[in-house]
């Protein structure tokens, strides 16, 4: 079975997360950089194999779009032309940088490691990947 990829998308860096193989849990990946992110992913999609790709769309608490989320649009726009056979859907992102800060907190992480926004952004895919997971909508 192919595996689903969470972006959380951002213009510094793009946290990516992925499910296993059999789609149950998500795992973060890594960081890339917005510029080197279509290689990233073809590359990975060669070797693994990527049947969905699930990104975070920002919203402000309202519910109203960002100063990002136009970009993320355009972002989606771009990744539906170069990957056509595969399904792209969007999803809240509200609140995973606090949820990941969050669960760095809980988890025990030091300080100096919670201020790696580079891990910041690879938790907040893998929530976001992860709340996809759990609203069973893999249709």
């Amino acid at each position: 079975m192919a595996r689903i990829l969470a972006i959380d998308y951002g213009t510094k860096r793009v946290g990516l997360a992925v499910t296993d193989p059999a789609r149950i849990i998500a795992s973060p990946l890594t960081t890339v950089h917005p510029e080197a992110l279509i290689a990233f992913l073809k590359e990975y999609e060669a070797r693994e194999g990527i049947e969905l790709f699930v990104v975070g769309l920002p919203k402000n608490l309202a519910s109203n779009d960002t100063d990002l989320t136009q970009t993320v649009k355009n972002f989606v726009i771009h990744l539906k032309r170069v990957f056509p056979g595969k399904k792209v859907v969007t999803v809240d992102e509200r609140f995973t940088s606090k949820m990941a800060f969050d669960a760095m907190l809980q988890g025990g992480m030091k300080k100096k490691d919670r201020r790696n926004k580079e891990t910041i952004d690879k938790i907040s895919a893998t929530i976001i990947l992860q709340s996809f997971l759990e609203q069973g909508s893999l249709t």
